[in-house]
């Protein structure tokens, strides 16, 4: 199986505690909330909402995707530390096995957060899928988008999130 790894960080103006349990811990509610013409609904499939769960995500009408499963690989809330997988449905296409995700919310500037986050592409076989910049970047501008739609959220809803 061929890899391929892609990083990016997002800057957000709302503290670490507060980014993690709205994009995080909340987010199978928030999120479809949020962007409900991207995300229709998340639904647990089986476990607790720890390590192993599996969940179906399914997307809006009118997306390119119907609806993935993604698994829960760990989870470190002192560290704010996330790692999932996507593990079936149509956006994982002919060529690739599974997309795993490495997420990190660390301090950022001015009392806000950094969200850096790892994507690994992980082809079927050995041969490595050739991926476009075109395709690379507009996945980065979603997961913008999401981060972005979120932070609007949290500044508009400034009482919520704070446990």
């Amino acid at each position: 199986m061929g890899v391929i790894t892609y990083e990016h960080e997002v800057i957000s103006s709302i503290p670490p505690a507060k980014m993690w349990n709205a994009y995080i811990e909340d987010a199978d509610n928030l999120i479809p909330k949020v962007l409900p013409q991207a995300i229709k609904s998340v639904e647990t499939l089986e476990g607790d909402g720890g390590v192993g769960t599996v969940k179906c995500v399914t997307f809006s009408e009118g997306s390119q995707f119907k609806t993935v499963k993604h698994r829960i690989d760990g989870i470190d809330k002192e560290n704010y530390s996330f790692q999932y997988s996507i593990i079936e449905g149509d956006a994982l296409g002919d060529d690739l096995e599974s997309i795993s995700y490495d997420v990190k919310i660390e301090a950022g500037p001015d009392g806000g957060s950094l969200c850096k986050t790892i994507s690994k592409y992980h082809t079927k076989g050995e041969h490595i899928v050739h991926i476009t910049e075109e395709k690379i970047k507009e996945g980065k501008e979603k997961a913008k988008a999401l981060f972005k739609a979120i932070e609007a959220h949290l500044h508009a809803h400034p009482h919520e999130y704070n446990y």
